[in-house]
């Protein structure tokens, strides 16, 4: 039988019995629509399944995040403690972490498991000085299993000591091989659930519950509420090692997959009984429509259901869009969830609504040389805009339906949505950067070198601030550290650390460097020995400017010597005062009572004349004890640069008499560009003191040869020699600067000027010094404060 006759013997049966012929086509498009609905029923509880992995897997990274970032936390706080094993800058360092953490309560230091340093405190007092090893048995059970394997554990969700539920991270911190106690960070546990999702509910959805394994009794315990489940209800879980923990993730009840399909299957049984009708009243038309109509269907529903698995079901977006217009033809349901919108919305739209705007032209640029057959197709990454207003990047892959050489008609897109990938990958960035940050915080250089080379591998901007040179500076040089240590610090200094490195041995040193603008600057080297297998791989640390503690313990060290100083010239000051003014006083008193009782006025007056002998001798000491306490007391002298030589010449002047009458040779070798701060006053009186007592103190056996000298370094010192009758220093020396202290028996030495002399110097912060030999001459070496 032919197919003609087969086509006529089948259509006069469906042309006799066109009813039953639409019920049996309406049946079999009911079938096959539930099937198809059981299909996307089973599709849609794999959707939900995947959707919760997806879930879960930002969860786990937002645990890791924050798990991380404690850990950051609690190592940056473990590099504050010092080789003594006490912490520097604890308060600075942990306020950074808390305002660069704001899921961090708490930072603690817990040496030998005793918590002694906590920040802040307010708030957190009750967990001062508690030791933890004597807390709860879980609790100890964790904080041993820390200590045990070296390494950061999360130990709770706990009742905290100050309130509160709370998980806590203790690092254990080994100084040479032994247990120093734990860097611990205190996260509140709603804190700690809401960074990382937990207590978020994804559309009304899903529930998470959260537990862990007790330690001491091995039970599970839960700290999220509990959810009532069904037995369809889909669930998936996740362990954390760091804590111990297991999270659940499940459907809530009240929500049914089924709804999704209900709908749609419904209306697609609807259009199935309608086909049903329509095709009896089609089976009424001529024999040849009926062939058609026949064929027709066959291979729409052949294209259909191809189009349907292709399409709609593909695990990507697909949209076809209207190479002419920019509107979007067709569009599967994945595009549709990528983009927010329903089909009819995105069908409702053009491309360039959808599109990131500074993306737009780019897009139509690469589009543009598709259309003039430039390119055959293209791949881009771009940005569209979903329909809540956030941006979803996508990979992008464009190819044309029409032919080359033709007119353009439509084009196929296909989107891979990357958005997770690239805030991942921003996430990533923002962490580098906020370390970097951290560490650029940190008041002092942190680096990182190799152990044999002194090549460094990263220094922190900090290196600026400090000595004046930029990382990229201090990088660009493999012995830059070494070039700029300063020559009297290098040799030591290196042979110092290779032999800590050689030993594995943390070290902590001082030494100076020579900084950009040429000036020294002391620094505190803690240098940590980073040891793998056994060796050295690499060695950290950071540097600490102490140059301000260093100029204070100069500093310190001068006014201590200023004090003792001051202590004797006090000493030498009562003495006078309790000695001489005394002597005067009861001379005075003595002669007043001799002239009460003087016989005659011819004794009377003589006593007279005696009393003002001895008030002119009282009124001169009290003028000599006035200068030294104004040159003892005024903080206040004015200082201003004067040529030393000039001065000299001055003084020269002013004793032209006495040099010309004991025809004294004066040698000035003293450079005229010589110049010293000093008060003007001061510096007359010295030189005068000195110029005169060599002039005064000449050998009478030869004409006096006084010799000046200058010698100019880090300090200004200037030598006054004489071939004067010198002094016995092993007999006077101690009594040489004390005042109304005389050592050659002149009967008009009175012991003043080179007291008074003395404490110029000493107040415009310089020194002397003296060499004699009795019979030979004397030196005086005047020592003008550092520049």
């Amino acid at each position: 039988m032919n197919l003609e006759k087969k086509l006529s013997y089948s259509t006069n049966i469906l042309f006799r019995k066109p009813k039953i012929t639409g019920a049996v086509i309406s049946l079999l498009l009911i079938t096959l629509i539930l099937y198809i609905a059981n299909q996307r029923y089973k599709m849609v509880k794999d959707d939900q399944r995947l959707e919760m992995n997806r879930v879960l897997n930002v969860v786990r990274y937002n645990v890791d995040q924050s798990l991380k970032n404690s850990y950051t936390a609690a190592l940056t706080l473990g590099l504050t403690i010092n080789g003594d094993g006490v912490p520097n800058n604890f308060e600075g360092v942990a306020a950074q972490l808390i305002n660069s953490n704001p899921n961090l309560q708490a930072v603690e230091l817990v040496p030998d498991g005793i918590i002694k340093y906590i920040y802040p405190l307010k708030g957190n007092e009750p967990a001062l000085n508690v030791n933890i090893f004597k807390l709860s048995k879980e609790i100890t059970l964790d904080a041993k299993k820390a200590k045990e394997d070296r390494k950061m554990y999360f130990a709770g969700p706990m009742k905290l000591q100050q309130g509160g539920l709370g998980i806590v991270g203790r690092m254990p911190l080994f100084f040479n091989d032994k247990f120093w106690g734990f860097s611990a960070v205190v996260i509140k546990l709603d804190t700690f659930l809401k960074e990382a999702g937990i207590k978020e509910v994804t559309d009304h959805r899903y529930a998470f519950q959260l537990s862990k394994l007790n330690p001491v009794n091995g039970t599970e315990e839960f700290f999220l509420p509990k959810i009532k489940s069904t037995p369809e209800a889909v669930q998936e879980s996740l362990t954390f090692s760091d804590g111990n923990w297991k999270l659940y993730m499940m459907s809530i009840p009240g929500y049914k997959p089924y709804l999704k399909i209900i709908i749609p299957t419904l209306f697609a049984i609807f259009l199935a009984m309608l086909s049903g009708f329509l095709v009896s009243l089609v089976f009424k038309k001529p024999a040849e429509l009926q062939k058609l109509v026949y064929d027709q269907a066959n291979k729409l529903l052949e294209n259909e259901l191809k189009f349907k698995t292709i399409f709609y079901q593909a695990a990507i977006g697909i949209m076809e869009v209207d190479s002419n217009t920019g509107t979007l033809l067709h569009v599967n349901s994945r595009i549709c969830k990528i983009l927010g919108y329903s089909a009819e919305e995105l069908q409702a739209k053009q491309f360039s609504l959808l599109t990131h705007p500074d993306d737009l032209e780019n897009d139509l640029r690469y589009f543009e040389r598709m259309r003039s057959g430039e390119i055959l197709e293209f791949e881009l990454l771009k940005r569209y805009i979903h329909k809540d207003g956030s941006v979803v990047w996508a990979n992008l892959m464009i190819t044309p339906l029409w032919q080359p050489g033709t007119r353009p008609t439509s084009h196929i897109t296909i989107v891979e949505d990357v958005t997770e990938k690239m805030e991942a990958e921003q996430i990533a960035v923002e962490y580098r950067q906020r370390i970097e940050s951290l560490i650029n915080t940190i008041d002092g250089i942190v680096w990182e070198a190799n152990p044999f080379t002194f090549e460094f591998a990263f220094v922190s901007k900090k290196s600026k601030d400090i000595l004046g040179y930029t990382s990229e500076e201090w990088l660009a040089s493999p012995t830059f550290w070494v070039d700029h240590i300063h020559p009297d610090d290098r040799e030591y200094r290196l042979h110092y650390c290779y032999s800590f490195a050689d030993k594995l041995e943390e070290h902590d040193f001082e030494y100076r460097m020579i900084a950009k603008d040429g000036s020294i600057v002391w620094l505190r080297d803690i240098v940590n020995v980073v040891v793998a297998e056994g060796k050295v791989i690499m060695l950290r640390g950071i540097m600490i400017d102490i140059t301000k503690n260093k100029q204070a313990e100069k500093d310190l060290n001068h006014s201590f010597d200023l004090v003792n100083e001051q202590n004797k010239r006090l000493l030498n000051f009562s003495y006078i005062v309790s000695h001489n003014l005394r002597s005067h006083t009861s001379n005075i008193q003595s002669i007043s009572t001799l002239i009460e009782s003087a016989s005659s006025d011819e004794e009377r007056n003589e006593m007279v004349a005696l009393l003002k002998t001895v008030s002119s001798s009282l009124n001169e000491t009290l003028l000599n004890l006035n200068k030294v306490v104004n040159i003892q007391t005024n903080i206040n002298v004015i200082v201003e640069p004067l040529e030393l030589r000039e001065y000299i010449s001055r003084t020269l002047d002013v004793l032209h008499d006495q040099i010309v009458m004991k025809k004294a040779r004066i040698l000035n070798h003293v450079a005229a560009e010589v110049l010293v701060s000093y008060n003007p006053a001061y510096l007359e009186s010295i030189l005068l003191n000195f110029i005169f007592n060599a002039i005064r103190y000449s050998h009478p056996q030869r004409p006096p040869i006084i010799e000046l000298s200058c010698e100019q370094g880090e300090q200004i010192v200037l030598k006054i020699k004489d071939n004067g009758i010198g002094m016995d220093l092993e007999k006077h020396g101690a009594e040489l600067f004390g005042m109304y202290k005389t050592f050659n028996g002149n009967a008009d030495s009175r012991g003043v000027g080179l007291f008074i002399s003395k404490n110029q110097i000493d107040a415009m912060g310089g020194k002397v010094t003296v060499e004699s030999e009795f019979g030979t001459g004397t030196t005086f070496t005047i020592y003008f404060k550092t520049r």
